[in-house]
């Protein structure tokens, strides 16, 4: 059991086992016989700005990404109780995990700002001279119409 395995997240990007420290405990909540004796809640630690596997952009966005889940220190804590053993819950909190990390590993597609069409503009200003208009008859008689056109 010395060999290091990799969880692989995709193609060219894999996260060695040793990076990934987890905490067992009693799973809250009703739960039958096994409730207070077996500890099948799952807590994984990742050290995301330590991390060797991943570029220092992915690192970046990963802790962004993770928001409340990532902590001062640059560590991503998830934590997995929806299954009874604790082997599904360990398995479920590192394929969210992976999921987290494959989307830090999308380049962000830069935004190109496009103009607006010029009858986009006109169409705008028509319909906001008919509004105006539209509110300038409601006016009551007695108040002068200070604007003219």
């Amino acid at each position: 059991m010395g060999e290091n395995l990799a969880i692989r997240i995709n193609d060219e990007h894999s996260i060695e086992d040793c990076e990934l420290e987890f905490t067992f405990a009693r799973a809250q909540g009703p739960g039958g016989q096994n409730v207070n004796k077996v500890s099948t809640a799952v807590r994984l630690r990742f050290d995301a700005a330590g991390s060797r596997s991943l570029p220092e952009e992915a690192r970046t966005r990963l802790l962004l990404l993770a928001g409340r889940r990532a902590t001062a220190s640059g560590f991503v804590v998830i934590s997995s109780r929806r299954h009874r053993t604790q082997w599904e819950n360990r398995e479920d909190a590192v394929g969210r995990l992976v999921e987290l990390v494959r989307k830090a590993l999308e380049e962000p597609v830069e935004r190109i700002p496009t103009e607006v069409p010029g009858t986009e503009r006109e169409r705008r200003r028509a319909e906001k001279r008919l509004r105006s208009g539209v509110k300038r008859a409601r006016r009551s008689p007695a108040l002068p119409d200070d604007r003219e056109e």
